[in-house]
């Protein structure tokens, strides 16, 4: 769909904007040229599209400061931006704003080994910080299945986990600092290289943020010493609901694997096609992996395969080698690209108790029935974190409609047993006009209140994580 071209008001207060953010940036920071700027009008929620009037990709926290300080004085809204691998829309930009991105402030600023912490610009992907310390013995534990490609500043946007949160936490668990930048420009360093910072825990209220409050534009996260060793092992159910009965089982006996990632039939054909892992031929399976000393793994093990066993598995695979582990896991890190191959799908995150898997599980198989969509389901089931990926044509009229509304069922079911509408890709776009189903008013109104304090002008990252119709009448009050 084309875009109605811009009336002349709009093309001079453009120029207007480009020409004060180049004069006080180095050249090739700002972008303003249609043709360029159309490769930031969407994140990988690519279902909606738009192109902003700039794009400014600074290459320091002052150059972030003067960016934001100018827009602000100028009242033009800012979208800030890491990789754009958002899943919800979270920096979808909008007509009348600048996309300030933080893809260059990507250096390692400090190491310290001894203490386990490193200092990075923000915009640094999330496999490149272990990459900077993994020939000394060390890891950065979050790993979202993005992780080649996100950075660290879209991690702690939407406090990121992935396949090994279980045991390492999620992003605000191993983050230690940031320095942010505010919407007038103020830099502010918020906690630091320790465990524990005085006063107000401002670093958990910026983590998961969703760029509501501040640009990151430096982390300090944790890193810790690599394990000693690792083995995954494969489970095939023929059933998701028995699948999801023995996650409930294993995390009631007491036993913490590093990892429970589960995918059902659709996801395992798939990956089947794609990459060839060898997946038995079953309706539901597990990857369950532990880690410490080659006893501790035993032990572990142990327990799990005897709680498997009860559940009557089609097929229990131990990895017996490194690369046999690598080809149980090939699988799962290509099923969101496998998944593609099958058309185009949304992908959500609702997050719910683990006990209630197994009834979840079959509600949302009701449900694909009901709506007439294909619904493949993997995600990081030790924590409850679903990931169900709805399968459409965006070319059939109608059925990213249909898709949505699958979508909102899925994240109230999740809610309605006592979870949560997001466990690590956000709010966004994609359930913003959900927030009033997991939130009373009054709790959205104090999130609200949180953000009138960072953002007096409601200018960072517009008509995201709020409803619609409450954040337009907070930035009515703000102009």
């Amino acid at each position: 769909m084309e875009m109605p071209l811009p009336d002349a008001g709009t093309l001079a207060r453009k120029s207007d904007i480009v020409a004060r953010l180049t004069a006080a940036l180095p050249p090739g920071t700002v972008i303003s040229d249609v043709a360029e700027t159309r490769a930031y009008e969407c994140d990988a929620l690519s279902a909606y599209r738009c192109a902003p009037l700039a794009v400014a990709l600074p290459r320091t926290t002052a150059e972030v400061a003067t960016v934001l300080r100018l827009c602000h004085d100028m009242r033009v809204p800012v979208v800030p931006r890491g990789a754009g691998t958002s899943l919800a829309g979270g920096s979808l930009p909008t007509a009348d704003s600048v996309v300030l991105g933080v893809a260059r402030l990507n250096a390692v600023l400090e190491t310290d080994l001894p203490n386990r912490t490193i200092r990075v610009g923000s915009g640094r992907t999330n496999l490149s910080v272990t990459g900077a310390v993994e020939a000394d013995g060390f890891f950065y534990a979050p790993d979202p299945s993005s992780q080649l490609a996100c950075a660290i500043a879209g991690n702690i946007a939407m406090n990121s986990g992935g396949a090994h949160c279980l045991k390492y936490g999620v992003t605000t668990n191993n983050l230690l600092g940031v320095t942010m930048v505010t919407m007038d420009g103020t830099v502010h360093e918020i906690g630091g290289a320790y465990l524990d910072a005085g006063g107000l825990d401002l670093l958990a209220l910026i983590c998961g943020s969703e760029g509501q409050l501040g640009v990151v534009t430096e982390a300090t996260l944790r890193i810790l010493p690599k394990p000693e060793g690792a083995r995954p092992v494969l489970i095939g159910y023929d059933s998701s609901e028995v699948a999801g009965a023995c996650v409930s089982d294993i995390i009631k006996a007491g036993v913490l694997p590093v990892a429970i990632e589960f995918m059902d039939r659709p996801c395992i054909e798939a990956t089947e096609a794609f990459a060839h892992a060898g997946y038995p031929d079953c309706e539901a399976l597990l990857i369950v992996e532990v880690e410490g000393s080659p006893a501790e793994i035993d032990e572990q093990l142990a327990i799990i395969l005897e709680i498997a066993r009860r559940h009557d598995p089609v097929e229990l695979r131990e990895s017996a080698s490194a690369e046999e582990s690598a080809r149980i896991w090939l699988g799962r890190k290509s099923a969101f690209g496998a998944m593609g191959q099958m058309g185009d799908y949304m992908c959500l995150d609702g997050t719910i108790p683990v006990s209630q898997l197994p009834f979840v599980l079959r509600r949302i198989g009701e449900l694909s029935v009901q709506f007439g969509l294909k619904v493949g389901n993997v995600f990081h089931a030790g924590d409850g974190n679903m990931h169900p990926l709805i399968i459409y044509d965006a070319n059939t009229p109608g059925q990213q409609e249909k898709c949505e509304a699958l979508g909102a069922e899925i994240l109230k079911l999740c809610v309605e047993v006592g979870g949560c509408l997001t466990g690590e890709h956000g709010v966004g776009i994609e359930k913003r006009d959900l927030m009033d189903y997991q939130f009373a008013p009054e709790d959205l109104d104090m999130q609200m209140a949180v953000k009138d304090v960072f953002d007096p002008g409601w200018l960072l990252n517009p008509a995201k994580v709020f409803p619609l119709a409450a954040s337009a009448v907070r930035r009515m009050a703000a102009q």
